[in-house]
């Protein structure tokens, strides 16, 4: 029983550093602002998913990662995670019994809230952007929602993850 729960452990860890390098990838200049957020995306999907296991502290934690690796201002993504956490956890109930489309729109709104928390950060630095194009890669994002859902759906009845 205690090998099974630590090989879920892995599996969650190892889609997380798969999100994390889908996130660091580099993308041609035309593409860079429609980067889907895939850490945000798995989050959302662990914490929906198994939120006895994921929650604010992995949120927490992921996000000084994504703030170190990217360069950001320490705690802007922190901070953006948290409350992306925070708000699937509240949520994860109602969403999962949504159909696809319809969780694709919730999908939209989360990763919409998550990227208003960093570009209001990023307008305190002085650097924020001056159109509606910062809320692309939420779009994106929701598109690429089912994806992400039957896929790590499917890893984690793979690896029977509970």
């Amino acid at each position: 029983m205690d090998d099974q729960r630590a090989h879920a452990y892995w599996v969650i860890l190892a889609s997380f550093f798969f999100a994390l390098v889908l996130a660091l990838i580099p993308l041609p200049r035309w593409l860079l602002q429609a980067r889907p957020e895939w850490v945000a995306l798995v989050l959302i999907y662990w914490s929906m998913a198994l939120p006895h296991r994921v929650g604010l502290a992995t949120a927490l934690c992921l996000g000084v990662i994504v703030d170190v690796l990217e360069g950001a201002l320490l705690g802007q993504n922190a901070m953006a995670l948290v409350v992306l956490a925070l708000l699937s956890l509240m949520l994860y109930q109602r969403i999962r019994v949504f159909n696809l489309w319809q969780q694709a729109g919730v999908i939209f709104v989360l990763i919409g809230i998550h990227q208003m928390v960093c570009q209001w950060v990023q307008k305190l630095e002085g650097l924020g952007a001056r159109s509606l194009v910062f809320l692309l890669p939420a779009l994106t994002s929701a598109l690429l929602w089912p994806l992400i859902l039957h896929s790590l759906r499917r890893v984690r009845r793979a690896y029977r993850v509970s």
